[in-house]
């Protein structure tokens, strides 16, 4: 998966996610990376996008980009 700029998706990236949130990215499922928290024995149905642990939102999944979507900085 990659950001709407084209940059790569990875582990632990700090994400914007619009509205004020932010997140970190615990799993991305295009290229088969989890987090130990997230392992791929739970999560593996997931095919494309990436997951992000957000304290304002809990879990959220995200199958494609999108614009709310951004990276702040690498985790």
């Amino acid at each position: 998966m990659k950001y709407e700029d084209g940059t790569e998706v990875l582990l632990h990236d700090r994400v914007d996610l619009g509205g004020g949130m932010t997140g970190s990215v615990v799993a991305v499922f295009d290229n088969g990376s989890y987090t130990p928290d997230y392992p791929k024995e739970h999560w593996g149905y997931l095919a494309q996008g990436a997951l992000v642990k957000s304290s304002e939102m809990g879990l959220v999944y995200f199958p494609v980009p999108s614009v709310d979507f951004t990276l702040i900085r690498r985790g």
